[in-house]
């Protein structure tokens, strides 16, 4: 129980009626949640006004309610507090309510487009490596040391949030990563958390129906860095474009890596192998298993985070040469012929590009490269034809398939990622809506030493389809075609 004066710190209140002299059971922003002495939030969401369900949490058990608007009848031995922005005041309520976990620990968050899963599950390996008690909140899971919590936001709530970094400190953990994603940015998710480190690792075009304009989402990712204190670290990706933008105004102590550029963190790839990168980190050579040169910024990124963690140079580059790479990001399995198929999370335009220009570099030239691909449905569709004409540019052989319809009709989707098709590319190009189908079809095609590359889903093991999740599994799939094809 926690008084209710006690954790509306640092919320800005417009007005409140009652008593702050209240105990709390708990704090809860759906009102089915709601149970004897809670304090209900009435968040305003995209499709749901928690406002309309004050009168049902109150008579829940709810004693005190926080919103933005006032209900014409207040009832007695209620605490009514008005606030600017009930999302914020949530962010704040919910990190005095679970005491402020982010300050008993180090936290550190990565945002941008692209590589945040690896970078955050690199770190957390590398950092268990090292012997630390750790805490991981990923897309894929959330984990405290070798305990799995499953995930379902790339960016958790600021209730759950809160609560998992409790359970971290409570555990021991030193440390945590966690990906930042631009909803929970804008969406107050990470109000009142206190990250001892921010890293920026790219952006490029996506959740454009969410932010509308690129540059909303630049703006969005820009704010994590304004709002870092001045006792924090700002890492940024110097070669990217609008890398050095998130620094703008940060109070935070600034620091950048690049590939390309002077910068604070270098590295260099020296080779470029199917089993792996050799690297020239800092003047120091290291061989990772990982592969393609936009995995060598996720291993710079996760280098020049141990340094500014005061981390031993030569334990952390020992320690990354010995990780894997992470599921669904570049996975790959072979058939007895020889047939490499690649498991890979590319749901954007850059990020399917990266993977197949990986493929290039890495290809003898004498073998196809298929590329199935889909885009997710409900979802930013000016992308659907660039993934399509991206996928044409690099590959001998497209099909354009299902990612995650969710609500739209699959056909309508591929419809607009055919418009992307060149006439000259018509030819080479298939639409085989059914995924299952589709990689079995790209199995047939192919021959010895033959390139598959399946992208967008990675990890995922479900597929959506009219708001039901079925089970389906990339590799999974590519293990039993191969399989049932003895190929």
């Amino acid at each position: 129980m926690k008084l209710l004066s006690d954790i509306l710190y640092k919320t800005r209140l417009e007005e409140v009626i009652g008593s702050t002299n209240v105990a709390i059971s708990s704090v809860v922003f759906d009102s089915r949640q709601v149970k004897k002495d809670s304090l209900f939030i009435a968040t305003k969401g995209a499709a749901v006004d928690g406002h309309q369900f004050i009168d049902k949490a109150i008579e829940s058990g709810a004693v005190s309610i926080v919103c933005e608007e006032l209900p014409e009848i207040q009832k007695e031995n209620i605490t009514y507090v008005k606030v600017i922005n009930s999302s914020e005041a949530l962010g704040y309520i919910a990190c005095n309510y679970f005491d402020n976990p982010s300050e008993k620990l180090k936290l550190i968050g990565i945002t941008g487009t692209n590589g945040k899963t690896t970078t955050v599950t690199l770190l957390f390996n590398l950092f268990r490596g090292l012997g630390y008690n750790v805490g991981l909140l990923s897309t894929v899971e959330n984990k405290i040391n070798n305990i799995v919590i499953p995930s379902t936001h790339t960016t958790p709530d600021a209730l759950t949030l809160n609560e998992l970094l409790a359970a971290m400190v409570e555990q021991g953990c030193q440390y945590a990563f966690m990906e930042v994603s631009s909803h929970a940015i804008v969406q107050h998710r990470i109000t009142g958390i206190k990250f001892t480190g921010a890293a920026f690792s790219n952006i490029t075009h996506d959740h454009l129906d969410y932010h509308k304009t690129f540059d909303e989402y630049i703006k969005a990712k820009k704010l994590f860095f304004d709002n870092l204190q001045d006792d924090a670290f700002a890492l940024t990706n110097k070669d990217d474009r609008n890398g050095m933008v998130m620094l703008q105004n940060t109070k935070a102590k600034k620091y950048s890596y690049g590939l390309k550029s002077v910068a604070d963190f270098k590295c260099r790839v020296i080779e470029n192998h199917l089993n792996g990168l050799l690297l020239n980190i800092d003047n120091q050579e290291v061989w990772v298993k990982l592969i393609g040169s936009f995995n060598a910024y996720n291993v710079l990124v996760v280098y020049a985070v141990s340094q500014l963690l005061k981390q031993d140079k030569v334990q952390v580059l020992t320690t990354l040469s010995n990780l894997n790479s992470v599921e669904g990001r570049f996975q790959y399995i072979k058939s007895k012929t020889g047939i490499v198929a690649i498991i890979d999370y590319a749901h954007t335009p850059d990020a399917l590009k990266n993977v197949l220009e990986t493929i290039k570099d890495i290809r003898t030239g004498n073998e196809q490269v298929i590329t199935i691909a889909g885009c997710g449905g409900d979802r930013d569709a000016a992308k659907r034809p660039i993934m399509a004409q991206i996928a044409c540019e690099y590959s001998d052989k497209v099909i354009l398939t299902s990612d995650n319809p969710r609500s739209e009709n699959p056909e309508t989707i591929l419809d607009q990622m055919q418009s992307g098709v060149d006439p000259v590319n018509a030819k080479k190009t298939l639409r085989i809506s059914d995924r299952k189908e589709a990689i079995k079809t790209a199995a047939a095609f192919a021959k010895e030493s033959d390139i598959i590359l399946i992208a967008g889903k990675g990890h995922e093991k479900y597929q959506e389809i009219n708001g039901v999740k079925h089970p389906f599994d990339d590799f999974e799939i590519v293990k039993e075609t191969f399989k049932t094809l003895d190929i």
